[in-house]
């Protein structure tokens, strides 16, 4: 199965159940988490992502990470922590949904303003 790439402003999947009007909020609180706290991302499989985040964002990403399963059911977040003060944050997805976490990829890297 073959799905469209999603632009880096379009990144939340048709499966979302968060309210339309709600979106724009909630991609504005990734945006500003990826801002203030992304150090590094790795592709460590085609369904796994791993963020590289400042250990003191951690209370704001396992909130923002929670809120987010809720609408997208399919996503996974793990954390441990790393050494120099950071948080290792795993994103994982289904298959079906590469095309979501790549465009995640895409917009965490480019708010971070880090090489994708």
């Amino acid at each position: 199965m073959t799905t469209k790439p999603l632009a880096i402003d379009d990144w939340v999947p048709q499966a979302c159940t968060l309210p339309t009007a709600e979106q724009p909020l909630r991609n504005a609180e990734f945006d500003h988490l990826f801002a203030t706290g992304l150090l590094g991302l790795d592709r460590l499989a085609p369904t796994r992502l791993q963020l590289r985040l400042d250990a003191a964002t951690e209370a704001t990403a396992r909130d923002l990470a929670a809120r987010e399963t809720t609408c997208c059911s399919f996503f996974a977040f793990d954390y441990a922590p790393a050494a120099d003060g950071e948080l290792l944050v795993e994103v994982s997805v289904p298959t079906a949904h590469v095309a979501v976490l790549d465009a995640l990829a895409t917009r965490a890297a480019a708010t971070a303003r880090l090489a994708a």
